[in-house]
């Protein structure tokens, strides 16, 4: 009936089982790490759901690749779009 579907993700309706709660906590996409809350970072126009310091760090990371290319492109004399 549903060949990708393991049978215990199944209930006996055929829906899938929902968790509780307080079954899991939320896993950083970064770090793998257990948290209590994630953040929603967008990271090369991609958005990822990450913790509070990977998100920060991430921030960071992109602030810097930023900085830098506008450094390149003004020694190399970029104007922008014709």
């Amino acid at each position: 009936m549903y060949p990708n579907r393991s049978l215990r993700a199944l209930g006996s309706s055929g829906r899938r089982a929902t968790r509780s709660p307080g079954d899991a906590m939320p896993i950083c996409k970064m770090c793998d790490d257990e948290v209590d809350e994630l953040e929603s970072v967008k990271i090369h126009g991609k958005r990822m759901k990450l913790c509070e310091d990977c998100a920060d760090r991430a921030r960071e990371e992109a602030e810097i690749a930023e900085m830098s290319e506008s450094v390149v492109q003004d020694m190399m004399g970029f104007k922008g779009r014709r």
